[in-house]
């Protein structure tokens, strides 16, 4: 319903990645995209490249969240789309004996702390700050006026060892994202979440062929990792879809994570 010239976006973590390509799609439907990211380099390249804004943005803090809603609106209006792509990941176990002396060490609580902080809380915030915008919004068609899609990872469903904070991040994305879409549904704003399995981003390139190898064919089918424009287009679909609300969508390949 929005994926046209008239509707402005935001997307978060759009340097690169699931974010990039999300971007780029949107942009190719036309629509104005503004790319919240801290890696100004790249974020600005890719907004060059697709007529859009960057914005930098630390989604950890609420000044810098609002000074970048505020000059994406400047730009670009009022956005009636927001795709939370910005996320990390770390691995430690909960609690572990070295191998060498004997010493116990956990989890540290800073640590974790940090990936609930970007993951969890900065995916909340934009969608509060971008939905109360979304509420200044004239109502289109059968009452809407916006779109969101989160970002989890199928670690929501079936975390690896030393996920307990990223797999604690994505399942509070999974689980509030029912509750947010009833709490706009009044309003005409859709929430959706994608799972995404093993994707081939940036991060993962940095990981030796034959790990990726290993990972690749760990896929029931197709045995490969996913490309970021599949995630796009699920995106894509998310927003286009008016009667797509509240759903947690696994993209993987069928893919169920072993415990490590």
């Amino acid at each position: 319903m929005f994926l046209d010239s008239n509707t402005a976006a935001v997307v978060t973590g759009a340097a690169s990645g699931l974010g990039e390509a999300t971007a780029r799609a949107l942009a190719a439907k036309g629509v104005k995209v503004a790319i919240f990211d801290l890696q100004e380099e790249k974020g600005k390249k890719v907004a060059e490249e697709i007529g859009g804004i960057f914005c930098e943005v630390n989604v950890t803090d609420d000044a810098s969240v609002d000074a970048g809603f505020a000059k994406a609106r400047e730009a670009h209006g009022q956005e009636r789309i927001l795709v939370n792509c910005a996320g990390v990941g770390n691995a430690i176990k909960t609690a572990s004996r070295s191998k060498t002396d004997g010493s116990i060490k956990h989890f540290p609580l800073d640590a974790f702390n940090f990936i609930i902080q970007i993951n969890l809380v900065g995916t909340f915030r934009c969608i509060a700050k971008s939905a109360a915008g979304m509420l200044t919004l004239d109502p289109l068609e059968d009452g809407a006026r916006g779109a969101i899609v989160n970002t989890a990872s199928v670690a929501a469903e079936d975390g690896q060892m030393g996920q307990a904070a990223y797999a604690a991040s994505k399942g509070g994305v999974v689980g509030m994202t029912l509750p947010i879409a009833r709490d706009l549904m009044s309003e005409g704003i859709r929430v959706n979440t994608i799972l995404p399995g093993i994707f081939n981003t940036p991060l993962m390139n940095a990981a030796p062929p034959q790990v990726k190898e290993a990972l690749a064919a760990s896929v029931p089918f197709p045995k490969r990792l996913g490309y970021p424009e599949e995630y796009a287009k699920l995106a894509l679909a998310m927003i286009d879809n008016d009667y797509f609300n509240g759903e947690d969508v696994r993209l993987d390949g069928g893919i169920r994570m072993a415990p490590r």
